[in-house]
């Protein structure tokens, strides 16, 4: 319990109405004093200071060690001052002025600490380590290293002036540390464990890559090997170097023999073999991960680290990224009830805001109700979630929280906005966000040249690339290069793309190669997408094949398509993309027999087509539309309506894509198929419910989980004429805005 000043007063009047001798007077108030500062409690123990002609060595020096963990540079320098007055006899004492030396280094003052100990008359090793931890906490490599010399010219350093250094080196430059290494192994302190520790987590923070721990043995791992003595931190630093390095598999190897060898683990373990756990590629890694993620729950159960919210964070999160099923995570959420908080409540905002957008806001109310105060990464998290609703009502009812709460000024929070609103199609919120900012970092110009791709504004974002004031990087131009492929920029992208290397000397990667294949292919540059592909210093991955594979069918380019869907095919295997793709090739080729062996292959693969579904809110409910509608329970009113509408924008010249159907119907069950498209029926309904759509109505925003198709397309162009509305609908890869019978993409996407 805090020790009030009252009771400080109390304590004098007890002392000096007691019979006590005045030396018993002193020593009593010098233990009270040390009683004080080992609990933390500066203030009184000062308090008490000025009541006493003079203090004791110990005294001082315990007052000293509490300031410095306490990091309380007034006080201490008062101290000091105080001591120099008052007792000058200690003014030389080494082993009090390595205590000030230490205080003033932990307290960040370095140039007092280097005053101090250059009027030292006599130093000690202490005194040499206290400053070299002192700089190197700082990251003052150059001045730690300054020391070294002059240590090495006097004492031989021991092993925390080593570990102090070797700290400062792994976050600056890892030639400092290979010297300190040098000099550690000819003084025969690299087999100290806290040395040996040291350079582990040194080498492991390296640039670069690692290369092959069957081949060819890395620094980290060799000093690890040869090492006689491990204690528990030499495993954890290795453990998390692999994970570091994205090695996640050798991490939880390197666990399981030191927990097959008997070798205990704790919260640090734990959450390092957590990391590793994530790192996975292929749907049987994933498997595989998941069961180990089962495993290392039921050690966190039997070992009690289950009750430390870190690690109930991190199992939360590799179960949620390995796919395990999200009422395990909430059960999991549920069972730690008795000690949550904010940590925990935003790790599980976070498993839920993409798999469950909704219940993710839900959870964020929650938070609210029941007293915790949310932080501006709470906030974040939420804002993520956000992104994926039909209309911006959540954000902007966080966002209101975000200003009520003082964040407003937080960069990250107004990036985060900035997305948000962009996907929820609200391009002006976004807008003024950004045009809000008092200060932006590369992300807010990023989020805003993507915030302008995916709705199509290509001339606002190279308008704003002009006016950016920082310097961009990678994901700059592939913002910049999507915007001009989603509007048929062909010279621009050109010119952005060249730039890259010219200009900026960034190496375009698969990203910026993707891009301009889009960018090619949409506008119908086939040859050149081709040649592209063939001249890139990389493998094509399936985002490419698949995107020449769009533009193949968007053309009629059957030769080029096939190369692109058998490659596609070979990375996707079990995705629908490319057999659809070449099976609608096919059929508006008239090749029906090429088009039925595409389906027969996709039957026999058991590859399903991902059913199209389309989202609408009205009334603050969101409504899902499938194909056909079969589910919703106002179907049959819906598809009476479209018949209407279909037969209105006919007269204004609606012609449906009949090759888009199957081959093998009639004329009329042809348009039936294209009749119950879900974005169609979605449309239907936000016009039946008119007066309860968001906006006044005036805007009506479908979201939609696949690319609207030609024939939707041409359809919602009519009807934003017909109806004199704005109509937004979001698919898998973009924004379309359709105003008076044109749409924002100019028809390429």
């Amino acid at each position: 319990m805090l020790c009030s000043r009252k009771l400080v007063r109390r304590l004098l009047r007890n002392l000096c109405t007691s019979s006590a001798a005045p030396e018993t007077i002193a020593t009593n108030i010098d233990a009270q004093i040390r009683s004080l500062s080992a609990q933390g409690n500066i203030e009184q123990a000062l308090s008490l200071v000025h009541t006493h002609s003079s203090l004791s060595l110990q005294t001082y020096a315990s007052l000293f060690h509490a300031c410095a963990h306490k990091k309380c540079l007034q006080h201490g320098l008062a101290l000091h001052h105080y001591m120099l007055h008052k007792d000058p006899k200690f003014q030389n004492d080494l082993f009090l002025t390595n205590h000030i030396i230490n205080m003033y280094c932990k307290c960040g003052h370095l140039a007092y600490a280097r005053y101090v100990f250059d009027q030292m008359s006599h130093r000690n090793i202490v005194s040499w380590t206290a400053l070299v931890s002192g700089y190197a906490q700082s990251g003052l490599i150059r001045e730690c290293f300054s020391l070294l010399s002059g240590l090495l010219a006097h004492i031989r350093p021991n092993e925390f002036a080593f570990a102090s250094l070797l700290s400062v080196c792994e976050e600056h430059d890892i030639d400092y540390g290979m010297q300190v290494h040098a000099v550690a192994l000819k003084i025969s302190l690299d087999a100290n464990v806290y040395v040996a520790n040291a350079l582990i987590t040194m080498y492991s923070k390296r640039s670069g890559s690692w290369g092959s721990y069957d081949h060819t043995p890395d620094d980290a791992w060799t000093v690890f090997k040869s090492m006689e003595f491990r204690n528990l931190v030499s495993w954890n630093s290795m453990i998390a170097g692999f994970q570091l390095r994205g090695l996640g598999d050798k991490a939880i190897r390197l666990f399981a023999h030191m927990y097959c060898n008997g070798i205990g683990f704790n919260r640090a373990t734990l959450l390092s073999v957590f990391s590793s756990l994530n790192e996975c590629g292929a749907y049987d890694d994933i498997v595989i991960h998941l069961r180990k993620c089962f495993q290392l729950h039921c050690l966190t159960i039997k070992s009690g680290l289950i009750s430390e919210i870190e690690v109930v964070t991190a199992l939360l999160k590799s179960y949620a990224n390995l796919g395990g099923h999200i009422t395990d995570c909430y059960r999991i959420f549920l069972d730690t009830s008795s000690q949550l908080d904010i940590v925990l409540w935003t790790a599980m905002i976070s498993v839920f805001a993409e798999r469950d957008p909704e219940q993710a806001f839900l959870l964020f109310c929650q938070l609210h109700r029941q007293n915790y105060l949310p932080d501006w990464y709470t906030f974040s998290v939420a804002l993520k979630a956000c992104a994926y609703f039909v209309t911006e009502q959540h954000a902007m009812a966080i966002h209101s929280q975000v200003i009520r709460k003082g964040f407003q000024e937080d960069i990250v929070l107004s990036n985060a906005l900035i997305h948000a609103y962009a996907r929820c199609g609200s391009l002006a919120l976004s807008e003024q966000v950004f045009n809000e900012m008092g200060s932006r970092d590369l992300v807010s110009w990023n989020s805003m040249l993507k915030s302008y791709a995916i709705h199509g504004q290509a001339k606002d974002a190279l308008e704003l690339f002009q006016r950016m004031n920082a310097c961009p990087d990678s994901a700059t131009f592939v913002a910049l290069l999507s915007a001009c492929s989603h509007v048929g920029l062909v010279d621009e992208g050109v010119q952005l793309f060249n730039s890259m290397s010219d200009v900026h000397g960034i190496v375009p990667q698969l990203d910026h190669y993707s891009c301009m294949v889009d960018l090619y292919g949409r506008a119908g540059k086939l040859l050149e997408a081709e040649n592209l592909i063939r001249k890139m210093p990389m493998k094509p991955d399936s985002v490419i094949w698949s995107s020449l594979l769009g533009s193949c069918r968007k053309h009629s380019e059957t030769r080029l398509a096939k190369l692109a869907a058998d490659n596609f095919e070979e990375l996707e295997p079990n995705k629908s993309l490319g057999y659809v793709q070449m099976s609608n090739i096919y059929s508006s080729g008239g090749s029906f027999t090429e088009a039925c062996l595409i389906r027969e292959k996709m039957s026999d693969y058991k590859v399903r087509k991902e059913p199209g579904l389309s989202w609408i809110e009205i009334g603050k409910k969101v409504h899902e539309f499938g194909s056909g509608g079969q589910h919703h329970p106002h179907r049959g009113a819906i598809l009476s309506q479209l018949e209407i509408l279909i037969g209105q924008l006919k007269e204004i010249g609606y012609v449906p894509e009949l090759s888009l159907a199957l081959y093998d119907t009639e004329v009329e069950h042809k348009e039936d198929q294209l009749l119950h498209h879900s974005e169609k029926m979605a449309l239907v309904f936000a016009m039946m419910n008119e007066g309860s759509l968001p906006c006044g109505g005036n805007v009506i925003k479908i979201m939609k989980n696949i690319r609207i198709c030609v024939d939707c397309h041409n359809f919602m162009k009519l009807a934003s004429y017909l109806f004199q509305k704005e109509i937004i609908v979001r698919d898998s890869s973009r924004f379309h805005h359709f105003k008076y019978a044109t749409c924002s993409c100019n028809d390429y996407w």
